[in-house]
């Protein structure tokens, strides 16, 4: 059936009544809105695998395999993007748990005012809605070529859907960090399951040099051209920019007991992701050889899927079923997190100011409804969407278009709040100037049809606006205004920066109880204001023995990351 044999669906049919299971047992524990978008409760286990969960999804593993198809080793780096800013996720996660915020709109409204938080609840919503898309339209592509298209993938994108948000409406985030924990664990299964087989089917490293004679740079980490040193350095920058305003990073960093929860399971959750990019990106590189040796032609958003299908039904029967069961659960850890973080912007920042004083089963039901609504968008993102890796690249870029107006703020108290505005305004601009805007087949702006051919060609790849220098002139362009305008217009209320500042100083104690999101609990001991640059408008803290070390460790790790990598193309 489908492509499937009976032990295959099987599998699949208990995975998902399980998964929704959990969701409807944990809404039996949801008392107020809290309890729905941010329970605070749970332990370093837990918050590992919920950020490796919620970070990880199939939709990285088709990009990665797909680039890595067409491009060799260094298509590994679109996932990769991530991994220099790692260490600085053990530096971040203790300031966002320490904000005791909801949401991060909750933050802009306490460094700015509630029209920045609109604002970013409105491209929040906006970033995950394509997430979610991007995911769902990966994982159907894996589906879809591992059935050899018997199981179409407009109907894996439904089935996906209607499972996630079940569990995820139900239960909220504690349901999806439950889940998250037993996904993460299928999530590692899914990412080295195909390695061996085909690596072995094309001799592994030895046959895949050997049929690459003519084309060694497909076996090296930093490309000649197109995935370069440059190219890498600022896709990562840009990738740190955004991070800290994706939605569910608040999550990543604040659903813990404490704030060292949040700084270990961000950050070495993160680190077994960047582990699992390794084999996504081995297994694209063998393919070439192993599906050129065939004479197949195959899309490069299918060969995971193709990989998998041509393997897994000769092993055993219902081997396929849970590969298919961890695909699925590598988008559905992160569709609900990121689903129930959309919910949490629009109901907290969005509508509870419109509508103040209702019953908290009320904010409930609001949140709900909105998890719906941001994931109708995103299914139909997902069908509209032309490719895998064009949607990654969207998605980077969104992502960190609030991003600056997060760091200058944090950084500098001179920022304001129409500083804020301009520079989140500017930037989507000038990245919209820069881009192709299209509707299916309509063209409605060509950046490079007007005008690749006036730039220099250091700023060019195949006749095109190269991606780095894209985001080099819409990020710089937001900075530049948002100082100039910040300079020009009217200081934030010394009060209201001397309250944002001290939560940024003050531990968070266990079992400390917040009514109200970025205000300090009965008691809290704020420590002295230490800077690397004292009497000046500069807040750039000197970190703490913990900080250093945990981020030293962090290098560590993606030193040995990399380096394994490295030995395994060459030897």
């Amino acid at each position: 059936m489908y492509g499937l044999h009976v032990a295959d669906i099987l599998v699949l049919v208990l995975y998902l009544l399980a998964m929704a299971a959990i969701g409807f047992w944990t809404a039996g524990k949801i008392k107020k809105s809290q309890d729905f978008f941010m329970p605070r409760r749970f332990g370093k286990a837990m918050m590992v695998m919920f950020g490796f969960g919620a970070g990880t999804h199939s939709d990285q593993a088709v990009g990665v395999a797909s680039k890595s198809f067409s491009v060799g080793l260094s298509g590994i780096w679109y996932q990769w993007l991530w991994l220099p800013c790692t260490p600085f996720y053990w530096l971040i996660a203790p300031v966002m748990r320490r904000f005791r915020a909801i949401t991060t709109g909750d933050v802009f409204e306490a460094r700015y005012d509630r029209s920045v938080a609109v604002l970013y609840a409105l491209v929040g919503m906006l970033n995950l809605s394509v997430s979610i898309g991007l995911m769902l339209r990966g994982s159907s592509e894996v589906i879809s070529a591992s059935t050899r298209g018997l199981l179409s993938a407009n109907t894996a994108i439904a089935v996906m859907t209607v499972v996630f948000v079940v569990y995820g409406v139900a239960g909220g985030l504690a349901a999806a960090i439950i889940t998250d924990f037993i996904q993460g664990i299928l999530t590692i299964i899914f990412s080295f399951l195909l390695l061996p087989l085909v690596m072995n089917a094309v001799g592994w490293m030895d046959g895949i040099r050997e049929a690459m004679t003519e084309q060694p740079e497909k076996l090296s980490l930093v490309a000649p051209m197109g995935i370069n040193a440059f190219y890498i350095a600022v896709i990562a920058f840009n990738g740190l920019v955004g991070i800290v305003t994706q939605p569910h990073t608040m999550s990543n960093c604040a659903a813990g007991k404490t704030e060292m929860e949040g700084r270990f399971g961000w950050m070495f959750g993160n680190l077994i992701k960047r582990v699992c990019t390794v084999p996504w990106c081995l297994t694209g590189v063998a393919a070439v050889v192993y599906f050129g040796a065939k004479g197949l032609e195959v899309e490069p958003d299918k060969v995971f899927g193709a990989v998998a299908g041509d393997f897994l039904p000769k092993i055993l029967p219902g081997i396929l079923g849970i590969f298919l069961a961890a695909l699925l659960a590598s988008v559905m850890s992160s569709c609900d997190a990121f689903m129930i973080a959309s919910a949490g912007l629009f109901t907290e920042n969005i509508y509870r100011p419109l509508a103040p004083g209702r019953k908290q089963g009320h904010y409930v039901t609001v949140g709900r409804i909105a998890s719906v609504v941001v994931v109708s968008g995103g299914v139909a993102f997902a069908y509209g969407l032309r490719d895998v890796v064009e949607g990654l690249e969207i998605f980077w870029k969104i992502s960190a278009m609030m991003g600056l107006a997060f760091w200058l703020g944090l950084f500098w108290r001179r920022m304001t709040t129409a500083g804020a505005w301009a520079t989140t305004l500017i930037g989507f601009a000038v990245m919209l100037f820069t881009s192709v805007i299209a509707f299916g087949e309509h063209v409605l702006w060509d950046f490079n049809a007007h005008f690749a051919a006036h730039l220099p060609e250091f700023m060019l790849f195949d006749d095109k606006l190269h991606l780095p220098w894209q985001m080099i002139l819409y990020l710089g362009a937001g900075l530049i205004s948002g100082i100039v305008v910040s300079f020009l217009t009217r200081p934030v209320a010394k009060d209201k920066l001397e309250n944002f500042y001290a939560l940024t100083r003050t531990p968070v104690a266990l079992g400390e109880q917040v009514d109200k999101p970025c205000t300090l609990p009965a008691g809290a001991v704020t420590l002295e204001r230490r800077n690397v640059f004292p009497n000046t408008s500069l807040e750039i803290a000197i970190p703490s023995r913990i900080s250093v070390i945990g981020f030293l460790i962090g290098w560590a790790c993606v030193a040995v990351i990399v380096c394994v990598v490295y030995l395994i193309a060459k030897a």
